[in-house]
């Protein structure tokens, strides 16, 4: 029907020149802003995921500002730690040139004066090594005190898993010398392997029960029946070898029983595990309490002041005197102790700043894979909706072209009353 009043081809090609329009406006919208999901009315499941991960990163961000603080504390502690490594130094070659029997009183008051001079330094250095109100030197952050220097390493509130472990009896040859790594898990404990020998890692969850069951073989070394440990059952144990004691150790977040056997006996660890036969196998030892974790490392504080009591230093005090040959032996003697002291503390502030060095690239690593997972949520595909771009633009003008001959379509009905 031909109708002046009602142009139903032009209300089908406006509604399409509408819809091209929306599309398009999305999609300049995604080339603009290169996202897909820009905000919540786009995608709000994602959306929300998105803006939880991009929380997470910022909270991370913190977290690797506060290590790089206490690496800066740590590094000025250690640079004060091995000035004053120097300082004992000297005075170590002081108090052994004081040990000449030969010296005049004047030379031995030049070096009394000497020495004086090098020790009062040291409390000058230590009180001096402060970074952000922190030193972990001087007393003020020692280990144990009312202020101790903690770091937060994650910007998770504490490890809701727990960890528990079990250790072997020791793998020696009878005579307490302990098998290396590279041993024979036959020739290491003593067992007869045969064939389905296996230990069974077991966890009970309500009414469920779950069994990792690891083989063990006969051509085994120590080294492979761990590595095998790990991959059979899933990551949830992993094992470890003290090549010193000949004890290997397993490790997990869960309490597992553990069983060896041997095939005759479904239920023996006898010369395995605990030294018995026990057909509910061995539990293992909680060492951390699940949910107890802590998100935090507190760095060792140390005292290098003269004569702290207990600290490094506690036997340079003011009162070292070398004016005398047994005065600067036990000068000598003290200065020993003080420098060997000090070392070990100061091998324990490095580890500590490497530990710390190892958790920031590890929260970096972890940073960049959230942003990838994030992008690989909310980002547009730029190649691909450049070219909808151009689909979109020339369908926009075929349908403005279809409305306006739809438009013109009514004017035919002036031709029936010519």
């Amino acid at each position: 029907m031909t109708s002046v009043n009602t142009n139903y081809g032009a209300l089908v090609a406006l509604q399409s020149l509408n819809q091209t329009g929306r599309e398009l406006s999305e999609v300049q919208n995604r080339v603009n802003t290169g996202l897909k999901v820009a905000s919540a009315k786009d995608n709000g499941a994602v959306f929300a995921i998105a803006e939880g991960q991009r929380a997470r990163v910022a909270s991370l961000g913190a977290v690797m500002d506060g290590i790089d603080r206490a690496t800066s504390v740590i590094d000025v502690g250690l640079s004060a730690g091995e000035s004053i490594g120097d300082i004992l130094k000297q005075l170590k070659e002081k108090a052994v040139a004081a040990q000449a029997t030969d010296l005049s009183s004047d030379q031995r008051a030049a070096l009394q004066a000497d020495f004086d001079a090098l020790r009062n330094q040291v409390d000058q250095i230590a009180n001096a090594a402060t970074f952000n109100g922190s030193n972990l030197v001087n007393g003020t952050n020692i280990t144990g005190g009312s202020t101790p220097f903690t770091v937060l390493t994650t910007d998770s509130s504490g490890g809701s898993a727990g960890r528990f472990t079990l250790a072997n009896v020791a793998m020696e040859d009878g005579n307490s010398n302990p098998y290396s790594v590279y041993a024979n898990i036959e020739d290491a404990t003593g067992l007869t392997v045969g064939a389905n020998d296996a230990v069974e890692f077991s966890i009970t969850n309500g009414n469920e029960t779950t069994t990792f069951t690891v083989d063990v073989e006969a051509t085994d070394t120590v080294e492979t029946f761990m590595a095998r440990v790990a991959s059979q059952s899933d990551g949830r144990v992993t094992a470890d070898f003290d090549a010193e004691t000949g004890v290997m150790s397993y490790h997990a977040q869960e309490d597992f029983t553990v069983t060896f056997t041997d095939g005759t006996d479904p239920a023996d660890d006898d010369g395995f595990f605990d030294g018995t036969d026990d057909v509910t196998g061995t539990s293992m030892t909680q060492v951390v309490a699940p949910g107890s974790g802590s998100n935090s490392l507190s760095v060792s504080g140390f005292n290098f002041t003269l004569g702290a009591t207990g600290q490094a230093l506690a036997g340079v005090t003011s009162t070292l005197d070398i004016s005398t040959a047994n005065g600067a032996s036990a000068a000598s003697s003290a200065i020993d102790t003080a420098i060997t002291s000090l070392n070990r503390d100061l091998a324990t502030l490095g580890a500590q700043s490497k530990a710390l060095d190892v958790q920031k690239n590890f929260l970096g690593k972890l940073t960049d894979s959230i942003e990838a997972g994030i992008g690989n949520l909310v980002d547009a595909d730029l190649a691909k909706e450049s070219a909808r771009l151009q689909a979109l633009q020339v369908k926009q003008q075929l349908g403005a072209q279809a409305l306006s001959i739809a438009n013109s379509a009514p004017s035919i009905v002036l031709s029936f009353f010519r």
